[in-house]
């Protein structure tokens, strides 16, 4: 985990509200290394939404800079962006929120491979299923609807959305906090073992210091827009230096701090 895959510096985003300024992103400089999963926790309202957006070009930056791949993300005009966009994908809470809910699991996996030209028309079908199987579905799954799926299975097929334009970089903001215990777990598991196999970096937002310790090689704490404490994952938990990190550790009274 040596190459720097993404850098971000200074980065700034402020909103009016009740006819003031608000820093909901204050200066925020972090890095992800290829094959690395950051962890990004912070109490609601913290930045960490906010600051995914921006990540993902979907909000616009007031200040800083932002690299990935070792190009100047910020810089991209609309055209660049749509071609660079399959290199890095989201996966968001609620899958239906993104997704059509009318539309067949086929469909929703055959945009990406169309819109960003990885396979061709014959083609798509057959990855589709390698999708499917990949995320622990089958094939049969590819024909029904997407609002017939259970909340795992909808987010299993959000994850195989994501990787299917082949990403370096999956964002993931609250992807499990909707889920049971159960199905969360599994759903980490499968996430471990996608970046495992495919070399995939993550950037997991989560306001639930457990889950992002179960996945995170490093975890960035932030609180007031700010990143107020980066570290080794194990480190944080077991030795939280900033008010913030040591109210999420106190939060969850048997988080386990030895590696998963």
């Amino acid at each position: 985990m040596n190459d720097m895959l993404l850098s971000v510096e200074n980065l700034s985003k402020g909103f009016s509200s009740s006819g003031r300024q608000v820093a909901a992103v204050d200066h925020v400089s972090l890095t992800i290394a290829a094959g690395e999963t950051l962890g990004l926790v912070g109490a609601t309202g913290s930045g960490k939404s906010t600051l995914s957006r921006i990540l993902l070009r979907l909000l616009s930056a007031d200040a800083g800079s932002i690299r990935f791949e070792g190009e100047d993300w910020l810089a991209l005009n609309s055209a660049s962006l749509r071609r660079r966009r399959a290199r890095m994908q989201m996966v968001f809470q609620d899958p239906l929120a993104a997704f059509n809910p009318l539309a067949s699991v086929g469909a929703v996996l055959d945009d990406p491979l169309r819109i960003h030209g990885v396979a061709a028309k014959n083609q798509r079908p057959g990855e589709i299923v390698m999708l499917l199987e990949r995320v622990g579905l089958t094939a049969d799954h590819a024909a029904r609807p997407v609002r017939a799926l259970s909340g795992g299975q909808r987010q299993r097929v959000a994850i195989a959305r994501a990787i299917a334009t082949r990403p370096s970089l999956l964002v993931l903001d609250e992807a499990v906090s909707a889920l049971d215990v159960t199905v969360r777990g599994r759903i980490l598991e499968l996430l471990v073992d996608l970046q495992k196999e495919q070399g995939i970096a993550c950037l997991f937002i989560s306001h639930d210091l457990a889950v992002v310790r179960a996945v995170s090689h490093r975890i960035a704490v932030m609180d007031g827009g700010r990143i107020v404490e980066t570290g080794p994952a194990a480190a944080v938990v077991a030795a939280p230096q900033s008010e913030a990190a040591r109210a999420l550790v106190a939060a969850v009274p048997r988080l386990v701090t030895d590696p998963c």
